[in-house]
């Protein structure tokens, strides 16, 4: 073969590479490529929304520096603090009384903040109708740390018992202690009792002795090796192909600075109260205000078993710090990579602020669905949609074994979604008995215990303006003759319309009959003549939180109504306080008298929404409880708010014809 056929040959086989190179290169490609306008950044603002804003750590060390010189007491760092020391337990904003807020948001009325704190005054009295006792304060982590020394020093006393038991000597084994706890000097407490396979010791010394003289059952529990945990969560298997990921080929189509989000015509002011979780305020669609604030105000979670501790445990998250213990969250799992991420600063048993970095995330959502679509194939041949994508505010909450993910979501048709949804670890107790009525067995002496989780949301709606009323419709039947043949009759339906006028009307007790339509209605009219309304509409599976006759009811009362109503007035309370957790037979607020029957008709209303679902834990529950299936939440949507669906203005909707080139970037971009 002589050398010019070699570079033949050469020429060709590169040219045939090259064509399958670009073969490959365009295979999937669209036939041609649109130009597309770069996304607009929405105006944020002129800074307004920092009057919602929370503290800064530059802001909490001010305060600090204030009460330290200017309480007259002796002050010890909370991290160290005996109970029957002086501390500052923590720092949050205050958040103007509403009046004041919109006089400075709509009026230019001017509102603080202060340079440097100028003076304090005592609240309590006023603020709870009386002094709240020490006791009611929520546990230090210094407390649990000097109760588990307590627990420890006990466990000595039955040495030949655990190493029978449990192949321990008691320094191993972790403890859960559950509330209230009383006595300021930590050298006066003691154990009271001692549970152990269903039967109760006055002391781990009777437990060790009842051991010693063959009078106790004991169930040998077998150290776990370190690869065989019940629950890990270390992979099985080595790392797969990667998943889908998000991808914004312009960039954000939201715009952050400093509290305030924009989107679309959207407008949130979004902060983090260290206690209670995520808070919204001053929500605007189209610059009017729609929300003004929409906050978490309490998670309960309440457990059944034949234990002690099982059964009495109530937990009010709101205590333990739903917002302090939202932590950093991970790009790609939590939230997703593209996400803008913010960080969190609070000030809670120390003197020194701490933050929590990127435990607040915010991304545009694809939904995978349509908001809306049409295909005509009648007629006239078109098709006609739109892209479900939303705005979500998240934060996710770890509160010792449960992680609890706060969504708020912002969509194109001018509604608002709220979800939460639970995973983490179940709470377990020790298998015993006819401890199956309780819950499943999951494990090697393992009883999942079977609870409730209630979630309860604050929403002051402002719709077209503060004063509102609340309407409802449902459906019935009317038995009526057929007008074209008076021999037959028909089932029609009608729309039964009606105005709520009183607080105890507007309070919905739960699982009672309640009307499917629910409505703050403005007092003017949209275009067709209807009031301009907001509808609730819940999603919940949320059983009886408490019997009305437990003496603990009183402290989670807002359990009882599903959406319960109520004239704003003077009332700034929230539902919940960090002091209900330890006295909940006498309750710093109970909700329950918030609801006084006072009339609601064209009033500045306030909507409590409760929401839960009951957990039975399940072999599938292990290592951890997945989102799916445990999830609630509400939505927020207009009801003849506009004259048609403000999404129809969407620069991103899409509709070609028949009549009209597919193919160009015009018509089908």
């Amino acid at each position: 073969m002589n050398m010019k056929t070699v570079l033949i040959l050469l020429v060709l086989a590169l040219a045939t590479i090259f064509a399958l190179v670009c073969v490959l290169l365009t295979r999937g490609r669209a036939p041609s490529s649109c130009q597309h306008q770069p996304p607009e950044q929405e105006d944020t603002g002129d800074g307004r929304s920092l009057v919602f804003a929370d503290l800064t750590p530059e802001e909490m060390v001010q305060v600090v520096r204030y009460l330290r010189g200017n309480l007259g007491v002796q002050l010890v760092d909370a991290s160290r603090a005996k109970p029957s020391d002086n501390c500052i337990a923590s720092v949050d904003v205050q958040v103007p009384a509403k009046a004041e807020e919109l006089r400075f948001l709509d009026g230019g009325a001017v509102l603080g903040p202060l340079r440097t704190p100028a003076y304090h005054r005592d609240v309590t009295v006023q603020k709870y109708g009386g002094k709240v006792p020490y006791h009611r304060r929520p546990v230090t982590i210094k407390e649990y740390m000097d109760i588990n020394v307590l627990i420890q020093r006990e466990l000595r006393k039955a040495p030949r018992f655990l190493t029978e038991c449990c192949e321990s000597d008691g320094t191993d084994l972790a403890s859960l202690t559950t509330a209230p706890h009383g006595d300021l000097h930590v050298s006066r407490w003691q154990l009271r009792q001692v549970f152990y396979n269903g039967q109760y010791f006055a002391s781990t010394g009777d437990l060790e002795d009842a051991f010693v003289a063959d009078l106790l059952k004991v169930v040998k529990i077998k150290k776990p090796q370190a690869e065989a945990v019940l629950g890990s969560m270390r992979p099985r298997r080595p790392p797969g192909s990667l998943g889908p990921l998000q991808y914004e080929p312009q960039g954000p189509r939201y715009s952050v600075k400093d509290n305030r989000v924009t989107f679309q015509g959207w407008s949130i002011a979004f902060g983090m109260n260290p206690n209670s979780g995520p808070r919204l305020f001053d929500i605007r669609y189209r610059g009017q205000r729609i929300v003004y604030e929409l906050s978490l105000q309490e998670a309960l979670a309440l457990y059944g078993s034949n234990c002690p501790g099982g059964m009495s445990t109530r937990y009010l998250d709101g205590s333990f710090g739903i917002g302090r213990f939202a932590y950093e969250l991970v790009r790609g799992l939590d939230c997703p990579y593209t996400a803008t991420y913010v960080d969190q600063h609070y000030l809670v048993e120390s003197e020194t602020p701490k933050t929590n970095e990127n435990s607040l995330c915010i991304f545009e959502h694809d939904a995978a669905l349509p908001l809306r679509r049409h295909f005509s194939d009648l007629q006239s041949l078109y098709y006609g949609g739109l892209q479900k994508t939303t705005l979500v505010i998240r934060a996710i909450s770890t509160l010792i074994n449960y992680d609890y993910i706060w969504d708020f979501m912002f969509h194109g048709s001018g509604a608002i979604e709220v979800r939460v949804h639970a995973t983490g670890y179940i709470s377990s107790s020790f298998l015993h008995g006819q401890g199956t009525n309780y819950g499943n067995k999951v494990g090697p002496h393992t009883l999942g215990t079977m609870h409730l989780h209630h979630i309860h949301y604050k929403v002051d709606l402002d719709v077209d303006g503060q004063l509102n009323s609340l309407e409802t419709q449902d459906m019935g039947y009317e038995l009526v003759k057929e007008p074209w043949s008076m021999q037959n009759t028909i089932e029609r339906p009608y729309l039964r319309r009606k105005r709520l006028e009183r607080e105890d009307e507007a309070a919905f007790w739960l699982n009672a009959p309640m009307p499917r339509y629910i409505s703050f209605a403005s007092p003017r009219s949209n275009k067709w003549g209807h009031l301009r309304s907001y509808r609730i509409q819940i999603t919940s599976f949320a059983g009886e939180h408490l019997p009305t006759s437990s003496p603990m009811e009183r402290s989670i009362s807002w359990g009882r109504w599903v959406p319960g109503s109520q004239q704003r007035g003077g009332c700034w309370l929230p539902a919940s306080l960090i002091y209900n957790q330890n006295d909940p037979w006498t309750p710093t607020v109970a909700f329950a008298d918030f609801i006084n029957n006072e009339t609601i008709t064209n009033k500045d209303l306030v909507a409590w929404i409760s929401v839960g679902f009951l957990h039975v834990p399940h072999a599938e529950d292990v290592p951890n409880t997945v989102t799916v299936g445990n999830g609630v939440g509400f939505f927020l949507r207009p009801y003849n708010y506009f004259d048609e669906d403000p999404s129809v203005d969407s620069p991103n909707s899409i509709y070609f014809s028949s009549e009209q080139d597919a193919g160009a970037c015009g018509a089908n971009p």
